[in-house]
């Protein structure tokens, strides 16, 4: 890349007020344009009969362990998840409901501490991503002293050029990853609600 043009793409970045800056001043290092909800509370996801009396006891049953590790995949289909709890739940052979409270709790306390992990990673990204913008900000400035130095060090141009192609690109493939990775904790609260429905559905 001749290095006019990447130091005018260090300078357009660096200068790009938007480039880190959060939506929402209450989180300074959410980087998503979705609101951040930090919590899921359980009357958003669950109608049915309250967890009280099960809450951590999920954890005790392998049964139930197992086909929690299972649902809370999202590599698995919503609809293949839920043909499992229909199956499941069907071959309850003591108590339903409390099989499928059971399962839900599971799903719940598993699918919270996935997307709380989530949203802390894309919070670290964020500072990353701020740390980064600062680092591209000062190299850039340093090549544009460089070139306008009456007698400029050529190899010091060129290992400013190297340095800022470097971190522009890594720069510009976290702002995409994190895009993506946005989307993740409204995937989990969709898959929640979807499979507190299907268990709902069966145990009323």
């Amino acid at each position: 890349m001749n290095w006019r043009i990447l130091l005018g793409a260090g300078l357009a970045l660096a200068a790009s007020s938007g480039a880190c800056l959060a939506a929402d001043p209450r989180f300074p290092d959410w980087p998503c344009a979705q609101a951040k909800v930090p919590d899921i509370s359980l009357p958003q996801v669950w109608a049915g009969p309250a967890l009280d009396d099960v809450q951590s006891k999920w954890k005790d049953d392998a049964k139930v362990s197992a086909l929690v590790t299972k649902l809370a995949a999202r590599r698995i289909p919503v609809d293949e998840a839920e043909k499992d709890i229909k199956e499941f739940l069907s071959g309850a052979s003591a108590d339903k409901v409390t099989a499928g409270k059971l399962l839900f709790a599971g799903l719940f306390d598993t699918l919270n501490a996935e997307r709380s992990s989530v949203m802390n990673g894309l919070e670290r990204v964020m500072r990353k991503q701020r740390e980064a913008a600062d680092k591209i900000r000062s190299d850039t400035i340093a090549l544009q002293e460089q070139q306008n130095a009456p007698a400029p060090d050529t190899a010091k141009v060129d290992e400013l050029s190297n340095q800022l192609l470097w971190e522009t690109r890594i720069f510009e493939d976290r702002r995409r990853v994190v895009k993506f990775v946005c989307e993740v904790p409204t995937t989990i609260d969709q898959r929640l609600f979807a499979l507190g429905r299907a268990i709902q559905q069966e145990i009323e």
